[in-house]
This record gives structure tokens, C-alpha cells and sequence, in this order.
């Protein structure tokens, strides 16, 4: 039997919680969430699963080392305390990734990186007479540093890269939306593939590829190229692809409709291409449509999910705009439960809607709202009844 270890999942400001659960789903032990992390447990089996299913996670450490720390000076010291020849060798190339959120720390996140970099080398150079080098790309050992208020946790990164590239993204539009977010956004949303599911201004179609795999059962990065654990000296090749087989099997065809739309040309062709590289043609429909001339046509209920522009990412007439967002759901969308992120806050009045949850999120350093619309089948009752977005408290 595999011995138990703490280990962190990094998250988006929001979905701690998201991920929480399915850490959970995934059978994680004492899971616990905190700011934009999750800690828990498991073996180095479920550390490969980790990495391969999580949709909302960033990256997984397995931390080494906690303790106090008052300035860079002491961090240097206490880093050289730590025997580094347990994880990596003078041969090994190494890069470090460093979070700080203390008072303490006048310095930024790329100055402790470089200062945490001194004190591993130095340590070696004094014992061996020799360094290991810096590898920012590819290294054998990926280390990561957290300062929050008084005490550092020094980790191990098991993922290497973030784990919000999952490989399938070859052609973007203007700001497109994080994959973890995207993510994170469908299951705060609740749907799992069991209604039809779409995005009326998809862009690159990140939210659709998402809600494919989500559907599908896919594991979030089942066709990532690599993960910094596999240069560990415990890795274990056969259980990974063990692991890997397993989730492969459970993989099947979503039931329901999902579908993209795009007035742009230019987007429709990039979704379809991000789309093909995620191998989900057969699950997925993109058109060239503009919502504001749409329709519901799939029968049934439907996940209406979208991240319209903001200000700052397109210029456009905010109140016209979000008028029209809200005629549109009023009128041609029934039996449809649309959801949408935005950083305009203002703006949301304009929709003419009562929304029935809020939630807090960021989209990079952007200050969200992630709202929810119900519009019942068959009636427009509730809406002529419903006070303005701007009425509300």
C-alpha cells in the first residue's frame, strides 16, 4: 500500500469550493478548502489522478517544508536548511515559482523566485562544489514557493505547467477566457450533460470544448503533453498509465445538444479549429450566428452559458448591448437557464432581468459577477413581473 500525503490544489479566486467537490468526487481525503487552494490527501496514485481530472485546479504540490519567515534574508537561511539532494542532484535543472502575499515582503513574486534560486544553488555549490542550472522551460525539478503572512510552505509542483493549458487551444480571439474558469463557470452552473448546452457569443469556443469534456466525461488533461512528476525519481510509469487507461474507458457520448454561436467569421473558424485539436467535432456544433437574431430551437431545457465582452476587452454600448442580451433570453429563449460573467456590474441593470444568483469571481485581474437568468417555458409572466437588475440590493 502507497503511504498518504498532504497535498494543495491551486485554484481561481471563487472556486475554491468547486474544486473542493470534486476533489471529492474524485475520493480525496480530508479535503479542506482555502484561499484559492484545497488541501487533501491521497497516495501517488491519486497525485497522478489529480492532475489528470481536475477541471478547476491550477496546479498540485506536495509541499516539503513550513515555517515562520520574517524577510528574504531568512528565507535564503531557511531554504539552506532543507536537504535538496533528496529531490533533486547537481545534474538536475531546476526553476522555482514563487506566490507572496505578506507585509513583511516588500519585494515582488519575481525577486523572492531569484532569491529562493541563490539559496538552492548556493546550498549545492557549498556542498558539492557544484550547481545545478535553471531550466525555466523544461526543468527536472519544479519548486514552488508560498508566503502567506508570516510563514512560507515550500512544494514540490507536481504539474509543471498550469494545468488550465490543456493542449487543444492553437487559436485564440481577443482576452479569451482561462480554461479553468471556463470550467469552473459550468459547474458552478450545475449542468453535467444531462440538457442541451449553449454559448451564443462562443469566441475560441473555450467554454464549449469544456462543456464537451465535462459531458463526455473526459478527464480535463487527458492529452496534456507531460507533467513534471513523470522527471521525478519515484515515478511510476506503469501505474500512470494504469490510472490513465482506467478514465479512458469511461468516456461516452453526451446525450444532448451542445452549440456554439459567433456573429464573427473569423471566431466561428477558430472555435472549429480549437474544437477539432480537442478531438470533439462529432460532439459539438458551431454557427454563424448573431444571438440578438436567434432562437431556441433545441427542444427541451437548455444551459445558456456565455462570456459576453466587457468594456475592456471590446468597445461596445454598454446599455444597448446589454439590453439586447436581455430581449433576446425574454423572447426567443424558454425553458432556458442562462448564466453569464461579467465585469461591467453597471451594466447588468440593462438586462431588464431579475437574476437568481450571484456569484463572486475574477477573470485575470477583473473584479466579476457570474449571474444566473431563469426563463420559463411557456410564460413571460415572471419577467413582466420582475423588477429591474438595478432594482435590487
Amino acid at each position: 500500500m502507497q503511504p498518504q500525503y498532504t497535498m494543495v490544489a491551486t485554484t481561481l479566486f471563487g472556486l475554491e469550493e468547486v474544486l473542493a467537490d470534486e476533489l471529492k468526487q474524485l475520493g480525496a481525503q480530508e479535503v479542506k478548502p482555502g484561499v484559492r487552494s484545497v488541501s487533501f490527501s491521497g497516495d501517488k496514485g491519486f497525485m497522478y489522478k489529480a492532475n489528470l481530472c481536475l477541471r478547476t485546479a491550477i496546479r498540485i504540490l506536495k509541499p516539503l517544508r513550513r515555517f515562520p519567515v520574517f524577510d528574504e534574508d531568512d528565507l535564503y537561511k531557511k531554504l539552506q536548511q532543507i536537504p535538496w539532494e533528496r529531490y533533486m542532484n547537481v545534474d538536475s535543472t531546476f526553476a522555482i515559482g514563487a506566490v507572496v502575499h505578506s507585509k513583511h515582503f516588500t519585494a515582488n513574486n519575481h525577486y523572492i523566485s531569484l532569491k529562493s534560486k541563490d539559496a538552492i544553488a548556493d546550498y549545492f555549490r557549498h556542498k558539492y562544489h557544484r550547481r545545478p542550472n535553471v531550466d525555466l522551460k523544461h526543468p527536472d525539478c519544479k519548486i514552488h514557493i508560498r508566503i502567506q503572512q508570516g510563514h512560507c510552505t515550500v512544494s514540490l509542483d507536481s504539474s509543471g505547467n498550469s494545468l488550465h493549458k490543456r493542449g487543444y487551444r492553437s487559436a485564440t480571439n481577443i482576452a479569451p477566457i482561462n480554461e479553468v474558469l471556463a470550467a469552473g463557470m459550468i459547474l458552478l452552473s450545475g449542468y453535467k450533460g444531462h440538457r442541451n448546452f449553449i454559448d451564443p457569443m462562443c469566441g475560441s469556443g473555450t467554454i464549449l470544448i469544456e462543456a464537451a469534456m465535462i459531458a463526455a466525461k473526459i478527464p480535463a488533461n487527458i492529452n496534456r503533453n507531460e507533467f513534471a512528476f513523470e522527471k521525478w525519481e519515484d515515478y511510476d510509469e506503469e501505474l500512470f498509465f494504469t490510472i490513465h487507461d482506467a478514465l479512458l474507458k469511461r468516456i461516452s457520448s453526451p446525450p444532448f445538444k451542445i452549440m456554439g454561436f459567433d456573429k464573427a467569421p473569423s471566431a466561428v473558424r477558430k472555435a472549429k479549429e480549437n474544437i477539432k485539436n480537442a478531438q470533439l467535432s462529432d460532439f459539438i456544433g458551431v454557427h454563424h450566428v448573431n444571438f440578438f437574431n436567434s432562437v431556441k430551437e433545441v427542444f427541451g431545457s437548455t444551459t445558456l452559458l456565455f462570456n459576453p465582452p466587457y468594456g475592456e476587452r471590446l468597445s461596445i454600448e454598454a446599455p444597448t448591448f446589454y439590453k439586447q442580451i436581455g430581449d433576446t433570453l425574454k423572447h426567443h429563449y424558454p425553458g432556458t437557464t442562462a448564466w453569464l460573467i461579467t465585469s461591467d456590474i453597471e451594466a447588468l441593470k440593462y438586462v431588464g432581468l431579475r437574476t437568481s444568483k450571484r456569484i463572486a469571481l475574477k477573470n485575470a485581474d477583473l473584479d466579476c459577477k457570474f449571474v444566473k437568468y431563469e426563463m420559463y417555458e411557456g410564460s413571460r409572466k415572471t419577467s413582466k413581473n420582475s423588477s429591474p437588475e438595478g432594482s435590487q440590493k
